[in-house]
């Protein structure tokens, strides 16, 4: 907290303005008052002008004050030497009005919007003492990175990488009024496929995934649930079929059509991406990049023009690349970085490798009639709840998708217009198509990162940091490529932000990555937040765990005869001495919408009793947490009964 909210000692807040600006007056007023009720904490200084003209001439002209307010706290605040109306509020050490020295400056404030917030925190009670048991809470201790306001660089901020968080970032330090640049240059892919700015998220990731997946859903629905609602149904097939209804046949499907649908979708989102960056001031260089020193890039344009670029601080936001198929051949696979892309019909799919990418897009080109296998080589979704794993594997299976289990590609070959894959068990099989999805690594190698003495991790490319900052103190890095990093959008994108608060901003708040939400949209969608079960048991002790379960089948599936055998599944994990929730899962239609709230509730440290005693909203999935009883250690059956 940078106010003084929850100090003890006496606050001596400065606001300096000229007398016939109602903005000062209003600043001055809040704070007397408030002055008036904490006596023994907060002192008002007024600094008050007869003129705009003489107050200008204070601040920006002849004593030049704010100048002086900006390199005295240094990088951390570039509104200051910025900040040209009235009122200028700031706390000090001291009540001397008489000296213009601004040594005695503790934080700038800014104009009187922000002096109103810095006094509703102020008259704020205390936080409860922090829960926190990594030792750290979320304050960031930074290490200085020499960044002063009168550099003669190019840039205040240089990011490298136009994705998510990086977007995010510089959006956030152009409005605490750094001067941004963005350095974003897509690199082909092995299989020649290129995209817009945004990254891998808006691109090859999440959009286009999600966009696939909902077309496997509509198929779905098609098939499986339309008929029994009515949709489509006339009196001859009613006749025909002894009253009942029948699932419709698989519908035609063009891949074309999606393709380019999709394809049109993003490549507005590219465009509206580059206004944005003008809106916001932040200027677009569509160059490749890599570090000369810790100062310098040197930028090379798609025409092979070299230029140099130089900055006071970078922040790297280059993402992860697609881990290669490591085997003869290899070349001949594709991966997420094309499948969205595809000029052709991906016909019969081999899908290498049980990571959720691999998971998701076999389960949406099954979706849309597609031949697919999957090549596991020991479990499906490492990282993620087993027992929730092995459900989503058997509703996989039950889709239709082949699994090919605990074994690896050895070798791929072009057989005609088909691609011969022989497994490590010594079967082989011909596929139109191969995606390899075994992994990610971060996209470093060709940043020249040698050159400033910022070390990778050898096994996969990433860079470590602590609060975002590397071991070059000037350089930063976020989002997919921060070894340690969960590999989510929003995560790159609350990173970004909250670095660009604590390096323009005079912040400290850190990113917290603890209890974030994520959703892997298979054909069953698997939402979860918090702990596995076996994390819990591993973190606590399996004395100290409780594991409420329950099955139910959703009610938008119960008219569907197809259906009848695929059940939603929901657990919550609990601390059985605290009754605090380590984690909650579920699976079934809508996750991400559904475990969205809980990731807040999860945030604020809910206990067990706080979700069963929610009134839930009926008739929904999402209520079936609220009604959950029954506890694994009990042996009760754990299916779902009535309404």
């Amino acid at each position: 907290m940078t106010s003084a909210a929850a100090a003890t000692t006496k606050s001596i807040i400065h606001v300096a303005g000229y007398s016939s600006c109602g903005f000062y007056r209003r600043a001055a007023s809040v704070v007397a008052s408030l002055s008036l009720l904490f006596p023994h904490r907060l002192q008002l200084v007024q600094h008050e002008f007869t003129s705009r003209d003489e107050f200008r001439e204070w601040l920006i002209h002849g004593t030049n004050f704010r100048e002086r307010v900006g390199n005295t706290l240094g990088g951390g605040n570039l509104r200051a030497s910025a900040h040209s109306s009235s009122p200028f509020c700031w706390t000090s050490n001291t009540a001397d009005k008489s000296s213009n020295s601004a040594d005695s400056v503790l934080e700038f404030i800014g104009g009187c919007d922000d002096a109103l917030d810095w006094c509703r925190k102020f008259a704020q009670p205390p936080p409860a003492p922090s829960t926190s048991t990594d030792g750290e809470g979320n304050i960031a201790e930074m290490v200085p990175d020499g960044h002063s306001p009168s550099h003669s660089y190019d840039y205040d901020l240089l990011i490298l990488g136009g994705g998510s968080g990086g977007l995010a970032a510089s959006k956030e330090a152009a409005k605490l009024g750094a001067k941004v640049a963005v350095l974003d240059y897509v690199k082909p892919s092995p299989a020649g496929s290129k995209w817009g700015l945004g990254g891998t998220c808006v691109n090859v990731g999440c959009i286009p995934k999600k966009l696939m997946h909902n077309a496997a859903l509509l198929n779905g629905n098609y098939v499986h649930d339309q008929p029994h609602y009515g949709i489509g149904v006339t009196p001859e097939s009613i006749e025909a079929n002894y009253g009942m209804t029948q699932d419709n046949t698989a519908a035609t499907h063009s891949w074309d059509m999606l393709k380019q649908n999709v394809q049109n979708h993003i490549r507005g989102l590219n465009f509206k991406y580059r206004v944005d960056l003008r809106e916001k001031e932040v200027t677009y260089l569509n160059l490749l990049g890599k570090f000369v020193d810790k100062n310098t890039i040197e930028t090379v344009d798609k025409k092979g023009n070299v230029d140099t670029v130089t900055f006071s601080r970078c922040m790297i936001a280059v993402g992860g690349r697609p881990t290669p198929l490591n085997c003869e051949g290899g070349e001949l696979a594709i991966s997420s970085d094309d499948i969205f892309s595809l000029d052709r019909d991906p016909g019969k799919v081999l899908c290498v490798g049980a990571s959720y990418i691999s998971l998701e897009c076999a389960g949406f080109l099954r979706g849309i009639g597609k031949d697919v296998t999957v090549a596991v080589r020991s479990i499906l979704l490492r990282g993620f709840d087993r027992e929730c794993a092995k459900l989503i594997g058997e509703h996989m299976k039950d889709e239709g998708i082949v699994f090919r289990e605990e074994v690896v590609p050895t070798k791929l070959e072009k057989v005609g217009e088909k691609i011969k894959v022989t497994f490590s068990n010594g079967e082989s099989d011909e596929y139109d198509t191969v995606l390899a999805a075994i992994g990610r690594s971060g996209d470093t190698s060709k940043l020249g990162l040698e050159n400033v003495g910022v070390a990778v991790n050898p096994k996969n490319s990433k860079i470590s940091a602590k609060f975002e900052q590397t071991s070059v103190p000037n350089i930063y890095v976020i989002g997919d490529v921060m070894d340690g990093c969960p590999e989510l959008t929003p995560v790159a994108i609350h990173a970004g932000k909250a670095l660009s608060r604590r390096l323009f901003g005079g912040s400290n708040q850190a990113m917290d990555y603890r209890n974030i939400c994520t959703t892997v949209f298979t054909p069953l969608e698997y939402g979860t937040v918090g702990y596995s079960e076996d994390e819990a048991i591993a973190e606590f002790g399996e004395e100290s765990v409780t594991v409420y379960h329950k099955y139910f089948i959703p009610l938008e599936w119960s008219l569907s005869p197809s259906r009848g055998s695929h059940q939603g599944f929901c657990k919550a994990i609990v601390n059985k001495h605290t009754d605090k929730v380590l984690g909650l899962h579920y699976l079934g239609p809508n996750a991400g919408e559904v475990m969205q709230g809980f990731g807040t509730a999860m945030k604020l440290g809910c206990k067990f009793e706080d979700i069963t005693e929610t009134v839930g909203i009926h008739p929904t999935t999402a209520e079936e947490f609220t009604t959950l009883s029954i506890t694994k250690e009990s042996g009760e059956d754990a299916a779902a009964s009535g309404c």
